[in-house]
C-alpha cells in the first residue's frame, strides 16, 4: 500500500499508480463512512482501489494534523487500499478553484481510474458540496489536450455518489450494494478515527458507530441482505448482465 500525505498543495505533486477505482473524499474518514464496505468488496474482487482525501480534516475539537494522519494510515491498513493520497486543500474553506481543478485532473490522468466515487450532491456541509463540483470539473479537464498537466488525456467513465451527508435525507439511491461480509472491517476502519468518533463522545447513547450500523442494517434490509451501502449517479447506469441483480 502506498500513502502520500501532503501538508499543503504546494508541497509536492502526487504520483498515484494505475487504478480501477478512485474514491475522492473531502476529509479523511468520509470514504470509510460512505463506502468502506464497497471499498473492501471491490478490493476482494481483485481490483485496484485508491482513496484521495482533498483536505487533512483539521482543525477538529479532539484532533490534530499528526493524529489525523496516524488515524488515516491505520484506517487505510484495515481497508488494504492500493494507494491513498491527500491533495492538501484547506479544510472548512474548500473551493473548486482552477488550481485545485488542475491538481485533481492531474491525479485522474495519472491513475486512469474509469470509476470515480464522490460525495452525494445534496449536503449541508459546504466542503462536501464544493468537493463534488471540483470533482466534476476536474473530470472534464482530465480529457483536455494541449496542456501541461501530467499523464495522458483521460475521461473517467462514471462518477458514482456515496452518502456521507450532514442532512436528515430520505435518500432514494440508484442502487444498494450488499456488504454483509465486510461490515466488521468497515466498522474497524471507521473506529480508527478515535479523535472524531470516540474521544469526547464516550457518554453518547446510542454511540456514533451504533447509528452507522443502524443505517447499514436499514439499507441491507431494503435488498434482502443484512448490511448495505447506498449509491447514486447523475448519469444512467449500464448493465452488461442481469445476473448480479439481487
Amino acid at each position: 500500500m502506498q500513502i502520500e500525505w501532503l501538508r499543503d498543495a504546494s508541497e509536492m505533486k502526487l504520483s498515484p499508480p494505475k487504478l480501477d477505482v478512485l474514491v475522492i473524499a473531502p476529509h479523511p474518514d468520509d470514504a470509510e463512512l460512505g463506502m468502506g464496505g464497497a471499498i473492501l468488496k471491490i478490493l476482494s474482487e481483485g481490483m485496484r482501489v485508491g482513496i484521495l482525501d482533498l483536505t487533512n480534516g483539521e482543525p477538529t475539537p479532539m484532533g490534530s494534523e499528526e493524529i489525523r494522519g496516524a488515524e488515516t494510515r491505520k484506517a487505510s491498513e484495515i481497508l488494504g487500499v492500493t494507494w491513498r493520497g491527500n491533495l492538501g486543500l484547506p479544510n472548512r474553506s474548500l473551493e473548486p478553484t482552477l488550481t485545485a481543478r488542475k491538481d485533481l485532473a492531474s491525479v485522474f490522468r495519472l491513475c486512469q481510474a474509469p470509476w470515480l466515487f464522490a460525495p452525494y450532491w445534496d449536503d449541508a456541509h459546504p466542503d462536501h458540496v464544493a468537493a463534488l463540483r471540483l470533482i466534476e470539473d476536474a473530470r472534464f479537464w482530465a480529457k483536455l489536450s494541449k496542456t501541461d498537466m501530467p499523464g495522458e488525456r483521460f475521461h473517467p467513465t462514471r462518477i458514482y455518489n456515496y452518502y456521507c451527508v450532514h442532512l436528515k435525507l430520505a435518500a432514494q439511491p440508484a442502487f444498494i450494494l450488499d456488504i454483509d461480509s465486510f461490515w466488521p472491517a468497515k466498522r474497524d476502519a471507521i473506529l480508527a478515527y478515535q479523535s472524531q468518533f470516540v474521544h469526547g463522545k464516550e457518554c453518547d447513547s446510542p454511540s456514533f458507530i451504533d447509528n452507522v450500523e443502524v443505517n447499514a442494517l436499514y439499507w441491507g434490509q431494503m435488498i434482502g441482505a443484512k448490511y448495505g451501502e447506498p449509491f447514486n449517479c447523475k448519469e444512467p447506469i449500464g448493465l452488461k448482465s442481469l445476473s448480479s441483480l439481487v
